[in-house]
Formats: C-alpha cells, sequence, structure tokens
C-alpha cells in the first residue's frame, strides 16, 4: 500500500537516543509522499541531551516535513474534528508516555493527538523505546496491546542481560507497521529478536 497522500501524525517522546534511527523513517514516510503532521513532548521540546539540543531536533523536523512542530494540547486539539488523521505514530514511545496512553492520561501534544485519532476510529501506531516495558510498565503495555486501533511496531529486548526489562522497537519496519495498520491489522511477528 502507498503512504502517498496519506495524513500520519508522527509523536515524537523522549529516549532521545532513538531520535536518530525515528528521523530516518520520519524521512522516508515523507519521501514516500505522506502529508506529515509532527507532535512533539515537552521532553522534545525543552531537553538538550549528549545526542542533540532540543532547538535543533525540532529544527529537523521542520525541515523534514515542512511543517511547523505541534507541542501544545490546543494546537493539537483539532487533529480530531477539524483535521482528521488517517494514522498517528508515536514513536519513540517512553515508558511515561505508554502508562499514560494506557491510564487515559492527556496532558501533551502527542497524546491529545493519539487519543482525537483513536476517537475518530483510526489506528495508532506505537514505538516502544523503554527500559522498563518488561518491568512495573508492562502491564500498561499489555493493556494497549490489547486495545482496539493500537497496533505495535515490533519489538524485542535489546540488551536483556544489562536491561533485562527494556524493549526497544526495530525502527526499520515502521513503514511495513504503519502500512499494516491502515488496513487494521497488526505486523508479525510482533515480538523479535533484536540484534
Amino acid at each position: 500500500m502507498s503512504l502517498s497522500g496519506k495524513k500520519i501524525g508522527f509523536g515524537i517522546t523522549g529516549s532521545h537516543h532513538s531520535h536518530v534511527f525515528v528521523f530516518k523513517e520520519l524521512t522516508r514516510l515523507v519521501k514516500e509522499g505522506a502529508d506529515v503532521y509532527p507532535f512533539i513532548t515537552d521532553a522534545v521540546k525543552h531537553t538538550d541531551t549528549v545526542h542533540g539540543k532540543a532547538v535543533d531536533k525540532i529544527k529537523k523536523i521542520e525541515e523534514i516535513t515542512g511543517k511547523t512542530v505541534v507541542s501544545t494540547i490546543v494546537e493539537a486539539e483539532p487533529f480530531g474534528p477539524k483535521i482528521p488523521l488517517d494514522c498517528m505514530v508515536i514513536a519513540p514511545l517512553t515508558g511515561n508516555s505508554l502508562s499514560k496512553l494506557a491510564n487515559a492520561v492527556t496532558d501533551n501534544a502527542v497524546l491529545m493527538a493519539a487519543k482525537a485519532t483513536l476517537r475518530n476510529d483510526s489506528p495508532v501506531v506505537l514505538g516502544v523505546s523503554t527500559n522498563d516495558a518488561l518491568g512495573l510498565n508492562g502491564v500498561n503495555l499489555m493493556r494497549l496491546m490489547a486495545t482496539k486501533n493500537i497496533f505495535f511496531i515490533p519489538f524485542g529486548q535489546d540488551d536483556p542481560f544489562n536491561k533485562p526489562n527494556s524493549l526497544v522497537a526495530d525502527w526499520p519496519s515502521l513503514h511495513e507497521t504503519l502500512q499494516f495498520a491502515l488496513t487494521k491489522n497488526q505486523l508479525q511477528p510482533i515480538l523479535i529478536s533484536y540484534n
């Protein structure tokens, strides 16, 4: 399935070390002709890390998509009734945002866009990147896996011996996962051996 012309929301949360991989997939979506709307959390908007300055990341996202990032709940709200998305992607999805989404907390632009997309009976694709997916957040992960219209980029343990509770999405599978999600199907296998 071509993604050309599809309205795709792309939410980016913390997990700053994953941004370089996610930006490659974001670029790929735009090159295929998807109409991509970027959403960010406060962690992305305000946090400088060894993986880059916030202002530089925002500039890069806006250069890739050709659109201004949506960073507030008020800015994100129209993406339900007025500008419906064909699909919403959240990648990377931190443990913090995973927990909030699973428990219906809507306190940032990314989660508001996801909520609006689900309300419109459209798919939401999640790319987990958290050290706690198999820890306290395991119950939230399972809740989302059993939720209608939520689909996951296949994921696996990135460092099972040093970080046994950590899961990370297979970023190059984002594109195919999105194609499957648009037909309301989950790309399989969802649990992978992560190399």
